[in-house]
């Protein structure tokens, strides 16, 4: 007989909820948590659908967990060993779309609620799940535009993600944050002519080349002791219209900074247009932040955590800040103190996405732990 947490989490898989498609994940895990006295509250932007639902309503510690139930397309069916969507098992494994990032960490969530609900029904505090659809698309509707909505009503202390951030064993890495996202297209001002006529025009691409080059190897900050110096990276570059008798006008690049909290988007902004400036380059730019960097500091939060790990495992975590963004960076603004830890990464996004039985079981018994920890002590 298969544990509980595995039967949800085959349910969830079996639901094709790509972005923004919640296909019925948010309305099944409602009314299973209504039955235990849970309450819920669902918002719909657009074709996004998002949901908290809550236990205990008295003075004390609150935590809230956090996930989504959209997953990214499965792509070639044809390389995939089983349906991605029909939740196989085999060898004591669990197949699927989304089993790693992240259904099973939501079915592990939710089972540990149950059962802490279960056992301690008159609770002090608040435990909370946060769902949304729109994770891995532009999550512009998703927890972005929810939390606000949110944060005064039911004011959260901790926020544990559900993102796979173990690489080997169940727990053995966490998140204790996450690096700022900011993108920005630098649009580079030349002359356009004739190539052979190169002194009636001026090429963009031999302009930028020394500032490119100066970009690369910048460094915009040092970082800290949990983050590593801001990267830049050049995403996209575009000169020219595709016929080969014309100097282009016009040089766009795309790029990207994944940066520490040391750093700001003015920061960066400010650095970026020095470099610019000193090689007298007529530009444009244009600023998209995808998401400012979060940091947990909170050591009893950090504590808990760790002590749950161990308590199940026997592995003592490693607190890191590697990886993309998540929807931490939405709530860590409300201050409230966020961290990440789920299954393991290795086959995110990937044909054959799967995870061991075991590792979800260990996962649900962990966020048992933690939450006994915070709410009970």
């Amino acid at each position: 007989m298969e544990p509980e947490v595995i039967n949800l989490a085959k349910q969830l898989i079996q639901k094709p909820s790509y972005t923004p498609d919640d296909a019925g994940c948010q309305p099944l895990l409602m009314n299973r948590l209504g039955g235990h006295g849970f309450l819920g509250e669902h918002h719909r932007f657009g074709e996004v659908d998002n949901v908290l639902i809550w236990h205990g309503d008295e003075p004390g510690p609150a935590l809230m967990f956090l996930g989504h139930t959209d997953v990214v397309p499965p792509g070639d069916l044809a390389a995939w060993t089983h349906d991605p969507l029909s939740a196989h098992v085999e060898a004591g494994v669990l197949y699927g779309r989304g089993v790693a990032d992240m259904k099973g960490s939501v079915a592990a969530m939710v089972l540990a609620m149950e059962k802490f609900v279960g056992q301690y029904p008159n609770h002090r505090g608040k435990v909370a799940l946060m769902l949304t659809s729109d994770e891995e698309g532009i999550a512009h509707d998703g927890v972005k535009k929810f939390m606000p909505l949110m944060a005064d009503k039911h004011p959260f202390d901790y926020c544990l993600v559900g993102e796979p951030s173990s690489s080997k064993v169940i727990g053995d890495t966490v998140r204790v944050g996450r690096r700022g996202s900011l993108h920005v297209e630098i649009r580079i001002k030349g002359k356009q002519g004739h190539v052979a006529y190169p002194q009636n025009a001026a090429n963009p691409v031999f302009l930028a080349a020394k500032a490119i080059d100066e970009m690369g190897g910048f460094m915009w900050d040092e970082g800290n002791e949990d983050f590593p110096p801001t990267s830049f990276q050049i995403s996209n570059i575009n000169a020219g219209s595709g016929v080969t008798n014309i100097i282009p006008g016009e040089l766009v690049i795309t790029a990207n900074f994944r940066y520490a909290p040391v750093s700001s988007q003015h920061s960066l902004e400010q650095q970026l247009q020095m470099i610019l400036d000193r090689h007298q380059l007529k530009h444009e730019l244009v600023w998209q932040l995808s998401g400012a960097p979060f940091h947990c500091k909170d050591e009893n939060f950090k504590e808990a955590v760790a002590e749950s790990v161990f308590q199940i495992t026997g592995v003592r975590p490693e607190f890191n800040t590697g990886g993309g963004t998540s929807d931490g960076r939405f709530v860590a603004p409300h201050g409230i103190a966020t961290m990440e830890l789920g299954p393991i990464n290795k086959t995110i996004h990937q044909v054959n996405e799967c995870e061991k039985i075991s590792h979800l079981v260990q996962l649900e018994n962990i966020y048992l732990d933690l939450i006994k920890r915070l709410l009970l002590k």
